[in-house]
């Protein structure tokens, strides 16, 4: 196979996506990617370091459509409102994007404190914390943004397992999101 000289690394990203969205990180290799670019696999590491880059970059995307779904969500709402439409975009995220949206929780933990700082994962937490300090009063509400996140992650863990069953979570996520923004509005400790 010729090198293509039009071969660019959005391009390499976009086809490593779509491998990904269809089967899974797991189907992602070198070679299946470049029998899908109809290029030859080592071409491929003239543009990108490879397969851990690749899966960086796109968890590092999704952590970032995720942000966006849940800021659009929230926009020009009261606070508990906007919260309980960013949780429903969240979720609606974690259904149509699964396999994304496993790769936005990869861990983190190579990265300095700088690049930590600045990184997709880091902006999605930011955008959470946001929304539940507008509910709560408290801009640095740390422990309901990690209860909600913990109960957000949770509920689609369980529903992506079909834990839940055909009858359902019955109303179980409304009773959560209940509680935890109860709490909030309330001030009190999850």
């Amino acid at each position: 196979m010729p090198y293509p000289a039009r071969l660019t690394p959005e391009q390499i990203t976009r086809a490593a996506k779509e491998i990904v969205e269809q089967n899974g990180a797991e189907a992602l290799s070198m070679r299946t990617l470049a029998e899908a670019l109809g290029v030859r696999a080592s071409s491929l590491y003239r543009h990108i370091e490879g397969r851990d880059t690749l899966l960086r970059t796109l968890g590092d995307q999704a952590a970032l459509n995720l942000r966006d779904e849940l800021q659009q969500a929230a926009q020009s709402s009261p606070p508990a409102t906007a919260l309980r439409q960013a949780a429903d975009a969240y979720l609606t995220y974690a259904r149509t994007h699964p396999h994304l949206y496993a790769l936005l929780l990869a861990k983190e933990s190579e990265l300095t404190p700088e690049q930590l700082q600045a990184s997709a994962g880091k902006q999605l937490w930011n955008t959470l914390l946001q929304l539940v300090g507008a509910v709560s009063g408290h801009p640095d509400d740390t422990d309901h943004a990690v209860a909600l996140w913990t109960f957000l992650h949770g509920f689609a863990s369980l529903e992506a397992a079909g834990t839940f069953g055909k009858s359902g979570p019955r109303g179980g996520l409304d009773v959560g999101l209940d509680a935890i923004i109860g709490a909030m509005q309330k001030g009190q400790q999850p």
